[in-house]
This record gives C-alpha cells, sequence and structure tokens, in this order.
C-alpha cells in the first residue's frame, strides 16, 4: 500500500497508520509492503519519507524488491531469532541498492552495494564499469545481461564478485527495467544482496576450513601447492591433479599427484626428462586462452584438445588459472581417465578455492622473493672460495636454517695477509634481514683489522666498539684463531662463542679450553683472553656455530659431545668429507656454518731477514747493501741485480713521501724472493697512467711493476706495507739456509746506518 499527501487525511490511511500514526508521522508519504514467505505475510516494511514529495515508479519498484529480498531471506532462515534479539531484523542480511541510466551507465548506489562489492567508497566515480570490474570473469555475462534487453518483468541473477585476493563471494541480485513513454529501456532499478543459497554442505565446508588452514600455514610455494593438490585430489577424485606456477611463458608443475612424471604425456617432460614437468603455454593454445581469461575452463571426454592436454584428462580436464590481482601466477589441472562431469557443487568448490590459492601463492611467491634477495646478501658476504694455504688446508660449509623462513647471521672467514694466517668464525643474533647486514658489517670489520696484522684480542676488541658504535639492538658471538704455520702453535680468543674443538694426530678430539669474553656489542670495556695452543703435522681445527650443535631437542653439551665423537672419527687425509660428514649428520632447524683447518706443516721453512732503514741520505745505498748481503747468504746471484733495483725503488719512494719509521723485509719461500717496505703512511701508492719524457715521477713503481712477478700493498696498523716478489731461475730454488744468520748478524750492527728488526732461519 502507498499513501501520498493527498491521501493522508482520509480515513483509510488513518486507519493503516494506526491511532495516533498521523500525530507522529506527520502528513507524509508512506509505503508500505508485506515481505510474505510461501504465501504468508512475515511483517511489513514501513517506508516514510522526509518530505511531502509521492513515491515515484522507480522507488516504489525499489522497495518493493527490497521486500522481497528480506522475504527471501527470512525464507531460506538466514534471520534467525538470535538475529531478532540483538539487532533490528531487516539488518540480518546486507543488501544495497541501485539505480543504472542505460544511456551513460552512470549508476546511483548506496553505500552497502559498494561494501558488497569491496569497492572503497571514495575511489568510485560512479558508471557500472567500476561495479563490472570486480565480477568473475566466468559470470561477467550474468551482469552484463543487465544492460540488455527492455523486459519489465523481475529478474533474479545470480554472480560473484572478489577483491585482489578474496575468495569469490556469491551476490545475488533483483532488478526490473523501467521503460520510457516510447517503450525503449530508459532505468534499471534494483538490489544486490550476499547470496548464501550456495552454501557449501557441512562435510565440504569442513574439507574447505582444513584447506584453508593448510593454505595458510604454507610459508613456500611448494607447500601451496602441496596444500591445493591434497585438497583438490580428496574433493575432485581426479586421476591426475597437478599445481605449477607461471614462468614468463611457462608453466613449471611444482606438486603433481599421482607423483608419477611417466604418466603425463611427453609434452610435459622437454628433452625427455622426467624429474621435473614443464611445458610452453605457446605450445599449448588452448591452455593458453584459459589462462589468458583467467577464468575456470571446463573441457568434457572427446572435446578434441590438442595432445599435451588431451593426455592430461581424457575423460574430462580442469584448469583453474590462480590470479592475484590482474595477473595470472599460477594454475591447477585436474584430469580424468573416464568421462567425468564437473557438477555445480565442484564448480563453486572450485572457485572458492581458487581465490584462497591465489591468495596464498601470492604471499608465499612475495615471501620466497624477499627470502631469496636476503640469502644473496648474505652469501654474497661470505667468502666465494677460500685461499690456498701453505702447510695446511682448510675447507668451511654453511646451511641455510631449515624451519622457519628467516636467515641468520652465520659467517665464517680465512683470512691469510702477509703470511699471517687466521680463522673466524660468528653468529650475529636473530633470524633477519638486519642479522644479515650486521653479519656483513661485523665480519668485513674483522677481516679489515686482521689484515692490519693486529693481534687476535686486539681485533675483536675494536669490533666490539664498532658494533656498540652502530646502535643495533643486536650482539655478535665470535671465535678466532690465529694460526702460525711455520711454528706450529695457535692463539685462540673467542667472544660468547662455542669453544673450538682439535683433532690431535692420532685421534683424540677435545674442546679448546679457551677463557671467553662477552659477545661482542654487549661490554664497551670487554677483554678478551688470549689462549694459545701448539698444534701438531696432522691436527684438525674445528670452529662451529650453535646451529650446528643445538636445537630444540639436544642440549648444547649434547651437541658438542656429539660433534667431538663424529671428528674423531674421521679420516682427515681428505678435510672435504669430513666437513661434509660433520654438518650432514647434525639435527638442526637454525642456519650453520663449519670452519674446519688440516694442518700440515711447512716442508720448506720461509728464510727471513728485515733492516731497519734510517732516515740519512745514504739510507738507500745500505738497503741495497744489506739486500746484497742477504742474497748472497741465501745462494741468490742471477735475480740480485733484479731484487736490490726493486729495493732501491721501494725504499726511495718510502724516504721521499712519507714520514716516521721504515722496515725492510726480505722473505725467501720456495722459487720467490718477496721484498716489503712498511711504512707509516696508510694511502697506497698509485701508479701514473701516462708518464711523458719530462716527467720524474711515478716511474719508480712502473719499474717495480715491470720487473716483479706480483706486487701490491697491504694496509698495517697506522700505515701500509709495499711489497714485490721476484721470481727465481729454476737452478736457484734450492734451500740456502746455511750461513744466513752469520750474514745477518756481521750486516746487522752498521752504527749510525741501521740495524736488523728480525733476521736468521726461523
Amino acid at each position: 500500500m502507498w499513501l501520498d499527501t493527498t491521501q493522508a487525511g482520509t480515513s483509510g490511511a488513518e486507519a493503516a497508520r494506526g491511532p495516533g500514526a498521523r500525530a507522529s508521522l506527520g502528513v507524509v508519504p508512506l509505503g508500505a509492503v508485506p515481505p510474505g514467505a510461501g504465501g504468508a505475510a512475515l511483517g511489513c516494511l514501513v517506508v516514510v519519507r522526509d518530505g511531502p514529495e509521492a513515491f515515484d515508479k522507480g522507488q516504489r519498484v525499489l522497495v518493493e524488491l527490497y521486500a522481497e529480498q528480506v522475504s527471501a531471506a527470512m525464507e531460506t532462515g538466514r534471520i534467525g531469532a538470535a538475529q531478532e534479539r540483538e539487532l533490528p531484523w531487516v539488518r540480518g542480511v546486507r543488501i544495497g541498492a541501485f539505480v543504472l541510466d542505460r544511456n551513460s551507465g552512470r549508476i546511483d548506489v548506496d553505500p552497502m552495494l559498494l561494501t558488497l562489492f569491496g569497492i572503497a567508497g571514495e575511489t568510485f566515480d560512479g558508471y557500472v564499469e567500476g561495479l563490472i570490474a570486480r565480477t568473475l570473469l566466468d559470470d561477467l555475462p550474468v551482469v552484463m545481461s543487465v544492460m540488455g534487453g527492455a523486459s519489465s518483468e523481475v529478474r533474479n541473477l545470480m554472480f560473484r564478485v572478489r577483491g585482489s585476493f578474496d575468495e569469490p563471494r556469491w551476490l545475488e541480485l533483483r532488478c526490473r527495467v523501467l521503460v520510457d513513454g516510447a517503450g525503449g529501456p530508459e532505468r534499471v532499478v534494483g538490489v544486490v544482496a550476499e547470496d548464501l543459497s550456495l552454501q557449501l554442505g557441512g562435510a565440504e565446508v569442513f574439507g574447505l576450513r582444513e584447506l584453508s588452514a593448510a593454505l595458510a600455514e604454507a610459508a613456500t610455494v611448494r607447500g601451496v601447492g602441496r596444500a591445493l593438490v591434497d585438497g583438490l585430489t580428496s574433493r575432485l577424485g581426479a586421476d591426475r591433479v597437478a599445481f605449477a606456477e607461471l614462468r614468463d611463458d611457462h608453466l613449471s608443475v611444482t606438486v603433481l599427484d599421482p607423483p608419477t612424471p611417466a604418466a603425463w604425456p611427453e609434452f610435459w617432460r622437454p628433452d625427455r626428462r622426467t624429474e621435473w614437468l614443464e611445458a610452453s603455454v605457446d605450445g599449448l593454445p588452448t591452455l593458453r586462452a584459459a589462462l589468458r581469461t583467467g577464468r575456470m575452463s571446463v573441457w568434457p571426454a572427446d572435446s578434441g584438445l590438442e595432445p599435451g592436454l588431451a593426455g592430461v584428462g581424457a575423460g574430462g580436464l580442469a584448469v583453474l588459472p590462480l590470479s592475484a590481482g590482474a595477473r595470472v601466477v599460477g594454475a591447477c589441472l585436474a584430469g580424468w581417465d573416464s568421462p567425468h562431469r564437473i557438477t555445480d557443487d565442484e564448480r563453486l568448490w572450485l572457485s572458492v578455492t581458487a581465490g584462497r590459492a591465489a591468495a596464498a601463492l601470492a604471499r608465499s611467491q612475495a615471501i620466497e622473493a624477499t627470502l631469496e634477495r636476503v640469502r644473496i646478501l648474505q652469501t654474497s658476504l661470505l667468502p666465494r672460495e677460500l685461499p690456498s694455504i701453505s702447510g695446511a688446508a682448510a675447507t668451511a660449509r654453511y646451511l641455510p636454517a631449515t624451519g622457519g623462513l628467516d636467515v641468520g647471521g652465520d659467517w665464517y672467514d680465512v683470512i691469510l695477509s702477509d703470511g699471517h694466517l687466521a680463522l673466524v668464525i660468528g653468529d650475529v643474533q636473530g633470524h633477519s634481514a638486519e642479522a644479515a647486514t650486521i653479519m656483513g658489517q661485523v665480519s668485513t670489520a674483522v677481516r679489515a683489522y686482521s689484515a692490519e696484522g693486529h693481534p687476535p684480542d686486539v681485533v675483536l676488541a675494536r669490533a666490539n666498539r664498532l658494533l656498540l658504535g652502530m646502535k643495533t639492538d643486536l650482539f655478535a658471538t665470535c671465535c678466532y684463531v690465529s694460526v702460525d704455520v711455520e711454528e706450529g702453535n695457535a692463539w685462540f680468543v673467542r667472544a660468547g662463542h662455542p669453544p673450538p674443538l682439535l683433532r690431535r694426530p692420532d685421534g683424540s678430539t677435545e674442546e679448546v679450553n679457551v677463557d671467553g669474553g662477552p659477545p661482542l656489542g654487549v661490554l664497551e670495556d670487554a677483554e678478551f683472553p688470549l689462549t694459545m695452543v701448539d698444534v701438531a703435522p696432522g691436527a684438525v681445527l674445528a670452529l662451529v656455530t650453535d646451529g650446528l650443535v643445538e636445537s630444540a631437542d639436544m642440549a648444547m653439551d649434547e651437541g658438542m659431545h656429539r660433534m667431538i665423537a663424529l671428528l674423531g672419527a674421521a679420516d682427515p687425509s681428505d678435510i672435504g668429507l669430513v666437513a661434509d660428514k660433520l654438518i650432514s649428520d647434525a639435527k638442526r632447524r637454525d642456519d650453520a656454518a663449519l670452519l674446519l683447518l688440516r694442518y700440515d706443516g711447512l716442508k720448506v721453512r720461509p728464510v727471513r731477514a728485515s733492516w731497519r732503514v734510517w732516515r740519512l741520505p745514504e739510507a738507500v745505498m745500505h738497503a741495497r747493501r744489506f739486500t746484497a748481503r742477504t742474497l748472497r747468504s741465501w745462494g741468490v746471484s742471477e735475480e740480485a741485480d733484479v731484487v736490490q733495483l726493486v729495493v732501491s725503488e721501494l725504499v726511495t719512494n718510502a724516504v721521499v713521501h712519507t714520514q716516521g719509521d721504515l722496515r725492510l723485509d726480505l722473505t725467501r719461500i720456495g722459487d720467490r724472493i718477496r721484498v716489503a717496505v712498511t711504512d707509516s703512511l696508510p694511502r697506497a701508492p698509485v701508479k701514473p697512467r701516462i708518464v711523458d719524457w719530462e716527467s720524474t715521477g711515478g716511474r719508480g713503481i712502473m719499474l717495480v711493476e715491470a720487473m716483479s712477478a706480483a706486487w701490491g700493498s697491504v694496509p698495517v696498523g697506522g700505515g701500509k706495507q709495499v711489497w714485490s716478489e721476484i721470481a727465481l731461475t729454476p737452478h736457484e730454488v734450492s734451500s740456502p739456509n746455511a750461513g744466513a744468520d752469520d750474514a745477518q748478524q756481521a750486516d746487522g750492527h752498521l752504527p749510525g746506518v741501521g740495524g736488523p728488526v728480525r733476521g736468521g732461519t726461523r
């Protein structure tokens, strides 16, 4: 019943309103529409206008459609007694209204309709295309049909919409076309509500919940695929189900059920490979078209598909694209050998599953991409290869965490600088990109301090101050070992790190009792005491991180004892196999690092001589004389002039361009003579790019480069060391130890010129 202001004073109107209604409502238009269910009126929907204007035809149709939608909700039990007690019963179902102008495409909507479509009010431009864009492609013809046709009958349509990563939402549309006086279409008036009449059954809902939980827990792409394939296999009963990622123009199968690639067509096994399945979508035009549309495609038996698809499902094939936003990121294929018809319930299951799987896949891809970037950062900060060490062999292993997605801060390093050998292993607290970044900074600092020649305790003390200066909440543990390969001893220092292990040549293995200091980055005035241990040829040093010896079900003491037993039983002849055995047998979930050094000892020990260069006009002359006497004592004659020329140029550069103490070091090891001049200027020498006839600077460095097999500059504490290596002729490569001490002592005390810093054989 509809009343306007002209009818408001009649007795019929008053009777309809009830006693006292006119006084309370005033003289206003009013509509009363009974929402009936099954022919019985369950109540009355009353609509009152604020102003005096009467309800026009479109508004009346809209209210009637709204009442019908409420009636349908009541009929299907969507509004229950509990809702009636808690809320006004008409709010138990969400209904939105619209009025569409077919000629212009403009559409007037209320906020509830935008909510149902998942559109923010401030982003909606008022055109119907904004609603169409949120409609599933499979159901787009349903929505587009509202734009055509001239029927004035009420139409009841169902379709699905979703947001970027939401699962499809079923909506129910009731509309009526209002024609103008000429009979042509003018406006479409309608209401849209959540349609729950297509609800899954109890068992299906439970299965969907299980699948949703599995997808939510999956942290990797393969985990998502495994959950999806298991869920679809149990629900559809297909003979083949596969999950594949779309990479460029290829579908790469990640999970397969049954896991027998040979059961798939040859097209999916390029180059006869059977360890994985892969197919180019360009070679499967039917599949490419399905992926391009982004909607589920189903082909019954005998559909005439290309062999690459017909072999997957001769009795029926379903392809479910997985779309993240506007991009297809993967697909799921299900095939049957015998004829199979997909039911409406299965279509609904697939539609709901597709949205959840696509969201999980997009999330896992983003996580794995972030994880890969962090892992690349972490591994790039580790040594690409360990240096070759005379008298020893080193190897290292690193394995990322097996549980969780974050990376840790474990690192290792082997530093060989000017005959100085250092082993370092450490671990930054936590598992994150920040931990990996701090690891890179601390490990680089330790390498730099070590290369400068600082003793182990000073290296860690400086690294500790550096980490404190970073103002981070993270701390780091570290174990540092300085090995004297010539003498066979090792100096240990550690900062909150697990102790190192030592396997002696007889196989006995034990922890090295190293007095440890606190972790780096905890105390500003921390001390790191040194411990010296003799190392015999054939011994093996093992440095580990806690991820290798500690886990949730294994205490560190137990893990260390286990590692001691494994190391003691290993054959040290192949240090790489020893490392593989130790790290493969470890029970771990955290990331882990292992650094091993087998000490073999030197067969030919280096011969060294050092000279303190005084800053006198004759400094270069005396340096040449010292060099000539030393080379004679070593039995070097053919290359003596070359070595003296290099000494002259390096000492001259140091005297002219630097200040402070100077030292000349000569070393013979094997087939080379090494010349090194140490000064107090940190800046490295620069070789000129162009030297013309009139220039006088830069020629010395060019001569050194021309005469040397290798040359360079390394930083040392407070300065630098410029070095050169000169290769000896083959017949001079012998052991020239005799007479070296006598020659150094005879030349070592020239008054007013200089003196030996360290000389003789070692």
